[in-house]
């Protein structure tokens, strides 16, 4: 299987984990997520200082500025395997 179908297959998975996960692990999967479909980040920061959740957000898709969307996608791969088991 290729990493593409890998990463799709998941995503899927990750909408089926028995147990949530916690907020940082959740960043985590959301950052893996944006910089393997998206790239580099591509949004200015958010404009409410007290919107903590988007700033979050923000910071954990920066920090991975430079990364391949390839590394990206099997990083995401792994964190959900971790997940699942």
């Amino acid at each position: 299987m290729d990493l593409t179908s890998r990463f799709e297959q998941a995503v899927a998975d990750s909408k089926n984990l028995t147990d949530r996960p916690s907020n940082d692990t959740l960043l985590q999967l959301y950052s893996f997520y944006k910089q393997a479909t998206e790239g580099d980040i591509n949004v200015d920061p958010p404009s409410n200082p007290f919107d903590f959740v988007s700033k979050a957000k923000f910071e954990a898709w920066a920090a991975l500025k430079g990364k391949t969307k390839e590394n990206a996608m099997e990083e995401y791969v792994e964190l959900i395997e971790k997940l699942k088991n």
